[in-house]
């Protein structure tokens, strides 16, 4: 088949590559815009851009495709037979999600109707689900609902961060894209049943602040779900520490905690291990390794010779 491509970070490499090896031609890849990222901020292109320049394939990075006229010339003129959409970051008009034979196909990393938007996986991790799945729906008008043509299960493994977690989705749903590609006039369409539906919005930057009346669990879901991004952070001594790694401590690492008389935030032992912190419902939570605001990163036990931190300090003021 011709197909166009719209996808832009990481996640959606393998479903690009599975394209190709299955024999399948991608006349044109859309992508995001390159953006500024790391400290410096310079521009940066985004995977997908920088994997299709590579192989060749042209591409395109409007701003605002639902107003871009140009864009929709482009997909025009590849003559695609179905658009195929990972990950791509924009609302794709109706005038280009219906143009190709077979419409437009999206690959989603969660088994919808569950988690309709754009953080499924890493509301997976946050609400401790025990399965997930990926999906390959077509795209109608409205975000993420509709008609299912091919889904499978997976199960969550203990304590998988978000991170890990998309990456073998990634992987399992461009295996599925291709199989359904294969079979796309015998796939049956399956409507979804939107009163078992749940939402997946953008992850804000606020979302990250740690709450040390959390339980451990839940605290630790949070670094599994966000450490990688948007970040996860609390506050020491004024200052700014993103959490990168850590677990509940058990006993032995925070003895204090068991009565639950320690106020939540309080560090309750500092050792080689990490920070144990005090959270809610008397339990503790052992951070392993954090990046200071300004600074790289670091085991939480150097970090805290540095800051010269002892039992009794307060995280999150």
């Amino acid at each position: 088949m011709n197909v166009v491509f719209f996808g832009s970070p990481v996640a959606a490499l393998p479903s690009l590559r599975a394209l190709l090896d299955a024999g399948h031609a991608v006349r044109l890849v859309v992508t995001q815009p390159d953006r500024p990222a790391g400290r410096g901020r310079r521009l940066a292109s985004s995977a997908i851009k920088a994997f299709a320049l590579e192989r060749g394939i042209p591409v395109i990075e409007p701003v605002r495709i639902r107003t871009d006229e140009a864009a929709f010339e482009a997909v025009r003129r590849a003559a695609p037979d179905v658009n195929i959409v990972v990950a791509y970051g924009q609302i794709i008009p109706r005038a280009i999600h219906y143009f190709p034979r077979w419409h437009s196909l999206n690959v989603h990393f969660s088994l919808l109707p569950r988690y309709r938007g754009a953080a499924p996986v890493q509301w997976t991790v946050l609400n401790g689900d025990a399965e997930t799945g990926v999906t390959v729906m077509e795209l109608d008008d409205r975000m993420d609902e509709g008609d299912i043509l091919a889904q499978e299960r997976v199960a969550v493994e203990p304590r998988e961060s978000a991170a890990a977690l998309e990456t073998r989705l990634a992987v399992l749903g461009a295996d599925l894209l291709v199989l359904t590609l294969s079979r796309i006039d015998e796939a049956a369409r399956i409507r979804q049943d939107d009163s078992q539906a749940t939402l997946a919005p953008k992850i804000r930057k606020e979302d990250g602040r740690i709450d040390w009346t959390d339980p451990a669990a839940a605290i630790d879901r949070k670094v599994l779900a966000l450490a990688g991004r948007p970040g996860v952070f609390s506050h020491i001594k004024g200052k700014r520490v993103n959490l990168l790694r850590g677990r509940p401590a058990t006993r032995d690492e925070a003895p204090a905690a068991g009565g639950g008389m320690a106020v939540p935030g309080t560090i309750l032992a500092v050792g080689k291990a990490g920070l144990a912190v005090a959270c809610g419902g008397g339990t503790a939570y052992l951070v392993e390794e954090l990046r200071p605001e300004g600074k790289g990163v670091m085991t939480a036990h150097a970090f805290s010779l540095g800051a010269r931190l002892v039992p009794g300090d307060k995280l999150g003021i």
